[in-house]
């Protein structure tokens, strides 16, 4: 999906139906900083608002994930273009997540036989924290690895107003997190929750 374009279309329909930012989050109960965001591109709304925001703006939901009206003879095409698309994203989602397991996996595979080999043989001390120094790099570098592949893939969905976004490194990082949770702070409504990882933005 192209967010841009998608964030165009939205300001251009609300505008064409008189509607600020702040009378049509009015109408969809989220704020307007949300409406500012789809329309910059930095965003997508959520699916229980497609239909609401859909309807206020007299669009279809075909037309809403194009990005433009969309003509009787082009409407199922364009629909098939869309379905494929979010399943395309869906996938490429799902394989940064295998791919960031199996890095990990890997990581550890390497680095397990370089800690085992320092504390077990005998061998000169600058030798052993060379043999540490360079497993502890391969787990470092692992981690970051697997840490890029999964926050990129896909978005997390904040549990009070069900926006999705993708956090920065930083938050990613240092937030407690379970398999499929991760405490972040929404940009949106600015709940401090867990929030689940979903496979589109």
């Amino acid at each position: 999906m192209d967010q841009i374009k998608i964030g165009k279309f939205i300001a251009d329909e609300r505008k064409r139906k008189g509607y600020t930012q702040k009378q049509l989050s009015e109408k969809l109960e989220i704020s307007d900083k949300t409406i500012s965001k789809w329309e910059r591109g930095n965003g997508f709304p959520e699916v229980s608002l497609l239909f609401p925001l859909c309807n206020e703006l007299e669009i279809t939901v075909n037309e809403l994930l194009s990005g433009e009206r969309v003509s009787e003879e082009d409407y199922r095409k364009k629909a098939e273009e869309n379905m494929v698309n979010l399943v395309r994203e869906a996938e490429e989602s799902k394989k940064k997540i295998i791919l960031s397991a199996i890095v990990a996996g890997l990581t550890i595979i390497a680095a397990l036989p370089l800690f085992m080999i320092s504390g077990m043989l005998e061998m000169e001390n600058w030798l052993r924290v060379t043999i540490i120094i360079i497993g502890g790099v391969v787990v470092f570098g692992g981690i970051a690895v697997a840490c890029v592949l999964d926050r990129d893939a896909g978005a997390f969905e904040c549990p009070e107003c069900n926006n999705r976004f993708v956090p920065d490194m930083k938050a990613y990082v240092m937030g407690p997190h379970t398999i499929t949770k991760r405490k972040l702070v929404c940009p949106h409504c600015g709940a401090h929750k867990y929030c689940k990882k979903v496979l589109t933005k």
